[in-house]
């Protein structure tokens, strides 16, 4: 109010208060230039916020795209295998058969390996590298067999740790055994051991492989005298498919792992070692973490195992130069509730439940981990600091040059030798020491 009473003050020093009698003040007239230089201006200014909006608000939505697609790629089952792996030429030498391959980080490394080629119907055994051109980039292996397909017409195909299509190839005699799972059953080869035994192997396979993959761990668990389980699970393409045709990571896999335990033990079996490689170790982390038969689980032998899907989920982000802010919400996606409905999944990943670094002294299963420092796929920190925080349960052993799962095929003397000796140690008769630790049989079961 004071600013009114002053004015009013002043209004009557210099007039008689006649409201009719002063002439209002206009303001300054404008120009017709500085008005249109000050609407140009504003119109700029004006575009540029609303440009700079549909800008934020395009890169948000193509950022929201990727960050999904990103999701939904890793927990969705690729319907067929990509072929990069370029056949140059077979050859006949002598009675045998070598291969001219491209170069490539796989190609290179010795050992003994698969090549799948003709979507999938052919399958060889590649062997020992016989000459490498550098300067051509190509490498000449050797064909140590050919099951299935001619190779001769392979153009293109893909490298793999499997290098047998069945136990039969291995010489092991098996039985093709179904196991009861959600949803149906689900195909596995029993390999029985000489005599009885009351512990049996259980394999699992890794993500976008089968339990051919299995098959070269068979040999050294039978000469421990264990039978051996080579199982499917859910969406690898022999086991019913899940509700949603999506992975969960190992967050609901493992039940169909406590299924093949209970076949197991429904005939003989009493107590359990379990195989796993790359997304197979994370099942049988879960599966010794969540079963209500945890506690015959004697032993557990991982190959280049997801200890943390935060780590693996953002180095592939990185090696697919994905921002990682854009990876970080493909995760948040997939942990969620609400991102069910873009992904499709049935209920959301717990990835921090699977988070064995962060859990590493809940561990109480004794686990043996080999894992190559070249892995490209699963990066071994994880396990390293696994084995570093939980050392009275985890032995952990390190490979060169192998990548991912392929330790066995570059050094199968020694991968064999290891785990041969690590679970004699086991399998000895004593008690687990994991068993004082464990909690009370009953203890319920999330989801």
């Amino acid at each position: 109010m004071a600013p009114e009473y002053g004015h009013a003050a002043r209004a009557g020093k210099n007039s008689s208060m006649a409201p009719s009698s002063r002439t209002p003040t206009l303001p300054a007239k404008v120009s017709p230039q500085a008005d249109s230089r000050m609407s140009l201006r504003a119109k700029w200014t004006l575009g540029g916020v609303i440009a700079g909006g549909a800008l934020a608000g395009l890169m948000a939505t193509g950022s929201s795209a990727l960050a999904l697609y990103f999701a939904r790629r890793v927990i969705t089952p690729a319907r067929q295998r990509l072929a990069n792996q370029e056949v140059l030429a077979v050859i006949r030498e002598g009675q045998g058969q070598q291969v001219i391959l491209a170069a490539n980080e796989d190609t290179t490394v010795d050992g003994v390996y698969g090549l799948f080629f003709d979507d999938g119907k052919g399958h060889a055994r590649i062997g020992r590298i016989v000459s490498y051109s550098p300067a051509e980039r190509t490498v000449l292996r050797e064909v140590e067999a050919v099951y299935s397909g001619d190779l001769n017409t392979a153009r293109r195909g893909w490298w793999s740790g499997a290098i047998h299509p069945d136990p039969a190839a291995v010489g092991l005699p098996a039985e093709d055994v179904l196991i009861e799972v959600d949803g149906g059953q689900a195909p596995a080869w029993l390999v029985r051991a000489g005599g009885e035994s009351s512990t049996w192997a259980v394999m699992v396979h890794g993500r976008g492989a089968t339990r051919q993959e299995a098959l070269r761990a068979v040999r050294p668990a039978l000469e421990l005298g264990l039978p051996s389980l080579l199982v499917s699970y859910r969406n690898d393409g022999l086991a019913p498919s899940a509700d949603d045709g999506r992975y969960g990571l190992g967050s609901t896999e493992w039940r169909d792992v406590e299924a093949a335990i209970e076949y197991a033990m429904a005939n003989g079996a009493e107590e359990i070692v379990l195989f796993g490689w790359s997304m197979g170790g994370a099942i049988c982390l879960q599966t010794a973490d969540l079963s209500r038969h945890r506690r015959v689980i004697r032993a557990m032998v991982l190959d280049a195992p997801v200890i943390n899907w935060v780590n693996v989920l953002a180095h592939h982000a990185e090696i697919n130069r994905i921002p990682s802010l854009v990876g970080r919400y493909g995760q948040l996606m997939l942990a969620h509730p609400l991102g069910r409905r873009l992904t499709g999944l049935s209920a959301p990943v717990d990835l921090k439940a699977m988070d064995w670094v962060s859990r590493a002294v809940e561990l109480r299963t004794p686990t043996l981990i080999i894992h190559s420092v070249d892995d490209e796929y699963v990066p071994y920190g994880p396990s390293a600091i696994l084995a570093e925080r939980n050392p009275e349960m985890v032995t952990f052993e390190t490979f060169n040059h192998a990548r991912h799962t392929k330790e066995w095929n570059v050094d199968p003397g020694r991968w064999e030798g290891l785990v041969k000796a690590w679970l004699r140690q086991q399998l000895a008769p004593r008690t687990n020491p994991g068993q004082a630790a464990e909690e009370p049989h009953d203890r319920p079961i999330p989801g």
